[in-house]
């Protein structure tokens, strides 16, 4: 069953589109802020993320540039402008729907989203020069390839899907635990440090950045 996050702080339009949803065979997981649907997003993995654009406190627009390389994301909103709706767009946004909606059109962009992500999900992740490819467990930096253990190539993959985000350490844990026992926040540290350490062995670049105070961050612009 594909899983559908609705991060929509107008609770009757929440309503409708969870019902909507749930009686078409999707599960529905819910948000009503923007900052709630990105702690959603770290601990859920959906399928699709059908997405407001006027939410409190965090803009919709916001969440987007936080959310896009977790899922795919589709923008439902009132705003009508061609100029938003190309910038949400080019910002990562599979689809733009505007409100009001049709409830048939909406379940039809919705199974062509669902669809299309998954005819480009081919396993590999590209990124600065790394080639991850999750169905053989192989990476290669510049070419060469590498060799992690099951937490490093965990913690490299986490960095490759969310390259802009800082994650602190137990952040870090509760994203791989599907991935590896290992569930000691005082190893995360090490982990990271052997990881970068092979990185820069491969590269002699630092793909790993320390944000003091807060955690540990993909640099992959400036390296």
């Amino acid at each position: 069953m594909k899983t559908i996050a609705v991060i929509e702080d107008d609770i009757y339009i929440g309503n409708v589109l969870e019902e909507l949803l749930t009686e078409s065979g999707y599960s529905v997981i819910r948000a009503y802020s923007g900052t709630e649907g990105l702690l959603l997003l770290e601990k859920s993995k959906p399928d699709l993320v059908i997405l407001d654009l006027m939410l409190p406190g965090m803009s919709g627009e916001e969440v987007l540039q936080n959310i896009s390389e977790l899922a795919p994301v589709m923008i439902l909103s009132a705003k009508t402008e061609v100029s938003g709706k190309v910038k949400n767009l080019n910002a990562g946004a599979v689809d733009y729907i505007t409100k009001p909606f049709d409830n048939d059109e909406l379940l039809a962009r919705v199974g062509v989203a669902l669809r299309r992500c998954e005819a480009h999900a081919d396993g590999v992740v590209s990124r600065a020069g790394i080639v991850m490819d999750t169905d053989t467990y192989s990476v290669t930096v510049e070419g060469k390839p590498l060799k992690l253990t099951k937490t490093e190539f965990a913690i490299l993959k986490m960095f490759l899907l969310n390259p802009k985000k800082v994650f602190s350490k137990s952040a870090i844990l509760d994203y791989i635990s599907d991935y590896t026992p290992d569930g000691e926040e005082s190893s995360v540290s090490v982990h990271i440090s052997n990881l970068r350490n092979k990185l820069k062995e491969a590269s002699d670049r630092n793909y790993i950045r320390t944000v003091w105070g807060i955690g540990f961050q993909f640099d992959g612009e400036h390296l």
